[in-house]
C-alpha cells in the first residue's frame, strides 16, 4: 500500500508527511514520518536502492514531504545507526506505522523481526509457520515491500537453496549486512556459515 493510500484515510489539512535523511557505509537512508493522534510514527524506512536516489524514493511516496525530525526519530535513526556499527539493538515496533501493511504483511513481519542475529530462515520456511504451504511467493512478496529495513530485518531471509535472494538495497548491501552478523557465504554464493531458524 503506498503512502497515498494512508493520506486518503487521513485529513489532507492535518496529514504532513516528514523525512530525515542521514548518510551510512551504504549510501544516504531516510525516515519518512508524520504525527498520527499526536504521536510520530514511521511509515518508512528508506535505503538506496542500486539505481535510485533516497531523495527520488522518498518524493515517489510522498511529494509533499518536508525536511524535519523530532526526539523520537532522532532516537530511531540512533537505534539504526547503532545497529550498522555491529551494536545489539532491540527495535521497537512502537514506533511503526504498521498500518501501511495488509494483514498477512503484518504476520510476515513480524515472523521475520523474531529471526536472531547470525540467523537465517526462508521463505519456504516463513510460509510453513504460516501455515501457508506454497506459499513462499507470497513470503517473499511481503518482505520485498518491507516498509521498514533494518528495523524489521528482511535481510535475514534467504532462498530455500541457500543463496542469498534479492533486497531492496541490492544484494551487495543484503551480504554486507549477514557478513556483519556472522552468516557467511561461499564464493559460489551458497550459505557456509549460519544457523537456520524455524
Amino acid at each position: 500500500m503506498l503512502l497515498k493510500s494512508i493520506i486518503a484515510m487521513k485529513d489532507a489539512d492535518t496529514y504532513q508527511p516528514y523525512y530525515y535523511t542521514w548518510e551510512t557505509v551504504f549510501g544516504q537512508f531516510a525516515i519518512l514520518w508524520s504525527l498520527f493522534e499526536g504521536s510520530p510514527k514511521v511509515m518508512r524506512v528508506i535505503i538506496p536502492g542500486p539505481n535510485c536516489s533516497t531523495k527520488k524514493i522518498i518524493f515517489s511516496y510522498s511529494p509533499q514531504a518536508s525536511a524535519n525530525s523530532c526526539t523520537a526519530i532522532d532516537n530511531v535513526v540512533d537505534d539504526i545507526k547503532s545497529f550498522l556499527n555491529g551494536e545489539e539493538v532491540k527495535f521497537s515496533l512502537d514506533i511503526l506505522y504498521m498500518e501501511i501493511c495488509s494483514a498477512f504483511q503484518r504476520k510476515v513481519l513480524k515472523m521475520e523481526r523474531r529471526i536472531p542475529k547470525g540467523s537465517v530462515s526462508t521463505y519456504k520456511r516463513i510460509a510453513g509457520r504460516l501455515n501457508r504451504p506454497g506459499g513462499a511467493r507470497a513470503v517473499g512478496n511481503a518482505l520485498a515491500n518491507n516498509p521498514f529495513p533494518i528495523i524489521i530485518p528482511c535481510h535475514r531471509t534467504i532462498r530455500s537453496d541457500g543463496t542469498i535472494g534479492g533486497y531492496g538495497g541490492g544484494v551487495k548491501m543484503k551480504k554486507a549486512l549477514l557478513e556483519m552478523e556472522g552468516v557467511l557465504f561461499n564464493n559460489k554464493g551458497y550459505l557456509c556459515k549460519g544457523r537456520f531458524f524455524y
